[in-house]
């Protein structure tokens, strides 16, 4: 049995927002949502905890909190303006600072709790305590630009944690493989010009942001080749991902030979996600963490640290977050899945799967990986 960290907080879970309906600012013609505002909210990630608790996978993690970010931690990241401006708002009643990142009054302590999470992961595999983790945090982190949250991100929590492992080890190198159905656009802004930090993001075109994750947006100066988008149509399942990882991730990664890997964990590339049109299962990601796994095995002592970030089911994200946690740890404990059978016939044809991996040939072939 691998030495699985898990990190949570249950203040986490107590981060608000409110005015939307959807991702709709409320307004004349906008009703508000007897079910709640926006679709990021704590129920898919407390439900994920208890799902743990329930099976007794929690019983085989290493299962801790962690201290908040420090405004060190973060000024390596975000402007000391837009810090300070965040904790204003935060201590009088919260606001709004970027684009649907709604906080309510202390919002800015459980961000930084959300980064803490995340980096005490990174700390605690790169300093061997543990073999893997798993940081879920809340709110998520991979869409928030240096001055600009967005995306329901209000800190860039993966590029924190890594920030704060660069000045505790100096020259290491880290692979960030983003599989979140939506483009990690903060992740790539923070690192496009820099060559010690590889930044994959697998993702749906055009869904969120609509006007970046392009293929041809590969980084700049120094950075230049160590930043990769692999945009996948509406309709990819479980076969498109395990071959954007087999074609394109993985070779990129093996060539990077990185000291540790983070995965910017999203589950809204899931059949039943309300904010993406992909067809992912709970085994799919499953076996994507499996494949991440040998890779990490082969090219840095099995470091690998995942970071959770988007998926919007409440009733699906559950499942496959218990398939990937227990994928981390090898465990056997199983959630089961009651909408897997389900997926199963919705994934996409033959025709359809020959058309993606035309589409994955033609990016291999793009990335000089052909």
């Amino acid at each position: 049995m691998t030495s699985t960290g898990f990190f949570w907080d249950e203040k986490c879970f107590w981060h608000a927002g409110g005015n939307y309906a959807f991702t709709l600012p409320l307004g004349e013609n906008v009703q508000p949502l007897a079910s709640g505002g926006l679709p990021e909210n704590p129920e898919t990630k407390r439900r994920l905890k208890n799902l743990l608790d329930v099976t007794g996978l929690l019983d085989e993690l290493s299962v801790q909190s962690a201290a908040p970010a420090t405004f060190a931690d973060l000024s390596r990241v975000h402007p000391e303006e837009f810090l300070r401006k965040f904790k204003h708002m935060s201590d009088n009643g919260g606001g709004e600072i970027g684009l649907r990142t709604p906080f309510a009054q202390g919002g800015y302590e459980i961000a930084t709790l959300s980064a803490g999470l995340a980096k005490l992961a990174l700390l605690g595999v790169l300093d061997g305590t543990f073999t893997n983790a798993y940081a879920l945090s809340r709110p998520p982190g991979h869409h928030c630009l240096p001055d600009w949250p967005n995306g329901f991100c209000l800190l860039a929590n993966i590029a924190i944690a890594i920030e704060a492992a660069r000045a505790a080890n100096s020259g290491i190198s880290i692979a960030v493989l983003d599989w979140d159905v939506h483009h990690g656009n903060g992740t790539e802004a923070i690192f496009y010009d820099q060559d010690d930090v590889l930044t994959i993001s697998i993702h749906q075109e055009h869904n969120y942001p609509l006007d970046s994750g392009d293929i041809t947006d590969r980084g700049t100066g120094a950075g230049l080749g160590y930043n990769m988008n692999i945009p996948l149509p509406p309709g990819c399942g479980d076969a498109s991902y395990l071959a954007a990882i087999d074609m394109l991730a993985a070779p990129a990664i093996r060539a990077f030979q990185p000291d540790v890997i983070v995965i910017a964990c999203g589950f809204d590339a899931s059949g039943f996600d309300p904010l993406a049109h992909m067809l992912c299962s709970a085994e799919g990601f499953g076996r994507m963490t499996a494949r991440v796994m040998e890779l990490a095995h082969d090219l840095c002592d099995d470091k690998l640290v995942m970071v959770h970030e988007g998926g919007y089911s409440e009733v699906y994200v559950p499942f496959c977050g218990h398939r990937v946690i227990a994928e981390l740890a090898r465990s056997e404990t199983s959630a089961g899945d009651p909408l897997g059978e389900t997926i199963k016939i919705r994934q996409p044809n033959q025709r359809m799967e020959d058309f993606h991996r035309v589409i994955l040939a033609e990016y291999a072939q793009f990335f000089g990986l052909g």
